[in-house]
């Protein structure tokens, strides 16, 4: 297999990320070996940059296909905001700036165009797309959202068949299919559909670890519970509501409490939904209440909390609608909501159906979330089976794990509940056993004469929702069935009969309601006040270049400054999220605030230091590890690099990295054995030309002769002289 030691300093570069995320090195390797690839990421979990890298290393353009406007301005923003050569086209460009573009595009200027499956299909396009690639080169198509092409998805696109024309029209050109969500038939779906040949397919897992989830009863102090969650939380939310109705009041109401909320529905029209959208994506104020609608077409990496005030649909929509939330890995929190209201309304909705095998896949469906939210085992457990995964449970982030509810015995009320069922005839729904057995008095239970039943009003003593919640528990347990035939008639079954015997005992959850705070230890040792200073400082900047905040340095490395508190670029750029690009445009500015800072406070810069040099968990070193030095030995003995490899039973690659990390460290390394003194010079020249850039340019430039691990080394001695 091809080896490309080169990623990681391309990765550092470009995107100022000192470790590939898992599974993205493997992709990455594959991409570069023009594969056709299936890539099942969960949100979050760094897709974009399994495609964005190799189109910066690769020859050509790489055509990224998007559904959604508001995704690709953001993805072509954060690009650019990394010196990357980025565009889109869509509708919302003018003709003269089409044109500008086409032009760059054609002139090789651009790495990455994001476009519409609509607008590459079309006829005045496509001709385009030939002519650039004679001229240029396509080197990849890069299908976004890639789920849109299956009708077993949830968000299905017919334009998304279309693309399966790409691979007819351009042979040559491998696709790479991505989606953070996608079942087993839906897998199946998008390799058919797109025509992808023998691809590598790559799953990981869909455990979002970072989240902590939980479902609460949605009694009468609901809001109040939403308004406490927002305000414990230092950053962004959004709330989903299942009508326009209900975003509107609840967007009302945080208004008066005086939390900054705007709504997104189809209600509003599109100017001010992308409005709307838009100050919420740059901060300027934290909370969006929204339909469903919300949400697929941005790329905001620091929302702390998703809250979901109604039930969603299916599993498979609340998997993505929950995951907008710590796109950044940094802890965060996903509330839902639960009663039985919810539930009626869903199913008035699926009433509404023509087609009868829709009806019965969207209850199908909401029997899973129903499950879900009743469900007593981890909530990850239930979540991760639905796409096929197993997981052991006790995650330790979810409310049944951290908060066990308590069982209760309800045997008795079970077999009242189930002897009314039988003496019903089994011909009822569960309200009317539920009626039945709390002695209503209505014109339907006297019309077949019900009330004279000897279960009528036995079951006083019980709320209809603590009822209920019985019925909905002996459906889960097998206990008791329901037809699917839309009536969802109760039916007893061979456990019904054991339980009335008294041979089967009934335990019930009874729900409790907690108040559960964030992973505990998500500030620790980070200075809250200083924090807050760089997030201002980076708001101030993002608004002078009308973009996002997150595009100028995502929350966790604003986190790593306050902790850190560097006090010169070297010590800077050895931040994780800080790229060479990024380091040029905002260390000053970003090392004035944190200087200011510690001034203020009285903290020297040799205190910060021995700060810096103990954050291993951020892997930021400032001194050696011990690992390093253990090579820094053997090299001061004389021993080669493949010696050393040898002695240390490791590769030759990982010792040229610690070689690489002593010299950054201001360790005496002797570039004379490593680097032949001709060779040393001609690469400084060629630095001395390029820059301080990746180094596949300084490699194209030197020619054959010259290695990467030549080309890393005197990079390292070049990068020391010109901080001094």
């Amino acid at each position: 297999m091809l080896q490309y030691p080169h990623l990681e300093q391309a990765l550092k570069y470009h995107f100022g990320y000192d470790n590939f995320r898992p599974g993205q090195r493997q992709i990455i390797e594959d991409a570069l070996q023009n594969r056709d690839l299936l890539v099942i990421m969960p949100t979050g979990g760094g897709k974009s940059l399994c495609f964005q890298l190799p189109a910066l290393i690769k020859k050509g353009l790489t055509v990224v296909v998007s559904p959604l406007i508001a995704l690709m301005q953001d993805q072509v923003e954060a690009l650019r905001n990394n010196n990357i050569p980025a565009t889109f086209l869509n509708s919302s460009v003018n003709p003269y700036k089409v044109r500008s573009r086409e032009e760059a595009i054609r002139n090789g200027k651009i790495k990455l165009l994001y476009i519409a499956p609509e607008r590459l299909l079309s006829e005045k396009f496509l001709p385009f797309l030939d002519l650039v690639h004679h001229q240029v080169g396509v080197s990849t198509f890069a299908i976004d959202e890639a789920h849109c092409v299956s009708e077993w998805g949830h968000d299905f696109r017919p334009e998304y068949r279309q693309l399966k024309s790409l691979r007819r029209r351009y042979p040559g050109v491998p696709t790479i299919a991505l989606t953070a969500t996608a079942t087993d038939r839906v897998r199946s779906d998008i390799i058919q559909q797109l025509g992808l040949k023998q691809p590598s397919i790559h799953l990981a897992s869909f455990n979002r670890q970072n989240l902590y989830y939980e479902v609460r009863s949605k009694s009468k102090t609901a809001y109040a519970e939403i308004l406490a969650l927002i305000r414990e939380i230092d950053g962004s939310a959004i709330v989903y509501c299942l009508t326009r109705k209900k975003v509107d009041e609840l967007t009302f109401k945080l208004q008066n409490d005086k939390i900054a909320a705007l709504p997104y529905h189809a209600g509003l029209s599109d100017e001010e939904r992308v409005k709307n959208q838009n100050r919420f994506i740059r901060d300027d104020v934290r909370v969006i209440v929204a339909t469903i609608a919300f949400g697929m077409g941005i790329n905001k990496p620091d929302v702390r909390l998703v809250i979901h005030f109604d039930l969603p649909r299916n599993l498979e929509s609340y998997y993505q609608e929950s995951g907008r939330a710590g796109r950044d890995n940094e802890p965060s929190r996903c509330t839902m909501f639960f009663s039985y209201s919810d539930i009626k309304t869903i199913e008035w909705s699926i009433n509404q159906k023509t087609d009868p095998q829709e009806q019965l896949i969207a209850k199908q469906q909401l029997r899973q979330v129903i499950d879900y939210a009743e469900g007593t085992d981890c909530r990850r457990t239930i979540q991760l089976g639905y796409f096929g995964e197993r997981f052991p449970g006790n995650c330790g982030n979810c409310d049944n794990c951290c908060y066990p509810k308590p069982l209760e015995d309800w045997t008795i009320e079970a077999m009242k509940f189930l002897s009314c069922v039988a003496r019903c005839q089994e011909k009822f729904g569960m309200l009317h056993i539920i009626d039945v057995l709390r002695g209503v008095k209505s014109k339907r239970i006297t019309q077949y004469k019900h009330d004279q039943l000897s279960t009528y009003g036995i079951g006083q003593d019980k709320s209809v929702d603590e009822w209920r919640i019985l019925g909905r528990s002996l459906l889960h347990q097998g206990l008791l069935q329901q037809t699917n035939d839309g009536y969802s008639v109760l039916k007893l079954n061979a456990l019904s009969w054991e339980v009335m015997k008294r041979k089967r005992q009934v335990f019930i959850v009874v729900p409790v309601a907690q108040k559960i705070s964030l992973v505990e230890g998500t500030e620790k040792a980070v200075q809250p006040e200083l924090f807050q200073r760089l997030r201002w400082l980076r708001k101030q900047l993002a608004d002078e270049q009308s973009v996002p905040p997150y595009v100028v340095f995502p929350d966790a490395t604003l986190r790593l400054m306050a902790q850190i508190q560097p006090q010169s670029l070297a010590e800077f750029a050895q931040l994780s999220g800080v790229g060479s690009h990024k380091l040029a445009q905002y260390g000053k500015k970003f090392l004035g605030e944190i200087t200011a800072y510690t001034q203020e406070q009285g903290v020297t810069p040799q205190q910060n230091y021995t700060t810096a040099s103990i954050s291993a968990e951020k892997k930021i070193f400032t001194t050696p590890r011990d690992t390093e030095l253990i090579t820094l030995r053997l090299h001061q003995e004389g021993l080669t690099v493949a010696q050393i490899a040898h002695k240390r039973n490791l590769s030759p690659s990982t010792i040229i990295n610690h070689l690489s990390q002593l010299m950054a460290k201001n360790q005496p390394i002797d570039l004379n054995k490593l680097v032949p003194l001709e060779h040393q010079q001609k690469i400084w020249q060629v630095l001395e030309v390029l820059g301080d850039i990746s180094l596949t340019p300084v490699k194209e430039q030197l020619g054959e002769d010259y290695t990467y691990d030549e080309i890393r080394l005197v990079r390292e001695k070049w990068r020391r002289k010109n901080r001094e």
